[in-house]
């Protein structure tokens, strides 16, 4: 069994979830592991000078386990989807088939090296400074941000973590996170099926 591995990656509230779930609906055998899941324990975050957790940066998160997990999956698809992938249609998942799509959804997702270099389709949803940051604001965070927390943390971390990505890899689909939801979709569905054709034939 063969493993298409999609990554949908993005700024913060610019839409990756939504893209990475309904592309889940839209693909029979599909899987999605989202990196919001591994992030560590809040007592041991970093934190800065002015003493604000610092989630926005690699070392906040347990990449080790997600690779893992990523990892196991491409071994053993059939067992690991069995017991741990996030299913948000049970019936559309059946392990009995020549390709499962693992979707990989997360917002530095392409900022680490090792698991960037599995990736046969990478996305990027953006959306302007005002919008990402009205977003924000609509979200209720667990902790929450302090003040001033988006302005002086988030916004400068997006920055800084995008060159870094754009720096290690070019072949990045960028998209326009203010499309309608349909067509987002419907781009990175169309591009998906493509993929899987090219994975199909070579056999």
């Amino acid at each position: 069994m063969k493993t298409l591995v999609v990554g949908v990656g993005g700024m913060t509230n610019g839409g990756k979830s939504t893209l990475s779930n309904s592309l889940h609906q839209k693909i029979p055998n599909s899987c999605i592991i989202a990196q919001d899941s591994y992030f560590k324990d809040d007592s041991v975050v970093p934190v800065d000078n002015n003493g604000l957790k610092q989630y926005d940066m690699i070392d906040a998160l347990h990449m080790d386990m997600m690779m893992s997990d990523i990892n196991s999956l491409r071994r053993d698809p059939e067992s690991f989807l069995r017991q741990q992938c996030q299913k948000l249609e049970p019936t559309t998942m059946t392990v009995n088939t020549e390709v499962i799509v693992l979707i990989v959804e997360g917002f530095l997702i392409f900022n680490y090296r090792p698991l960037n270099e599995i990736f046969d389709r990478r996305y990027f949803l953006e959306i302007p400074y005002d919008v990402c940051k009205r977003r924000r604001s609509l979200r209720m965070y667990t902790p929450p941000d302090p003040p001033g927390y988006f302005d002086g943390h988030v916004w400068p971390m997006y920055l800084k973590n995008r060159q870094e990505m754009e720096s290690m890899v070019s072949d990045i689909v960028f998209l326009d996170g203010l499309e309608p939801k349909e067509q987002l979709l419907a781009k990175v569905f169309k591009d998906v099926c493509e993929e899987l054709e090219r994975l199909r034939e070579r056999d």
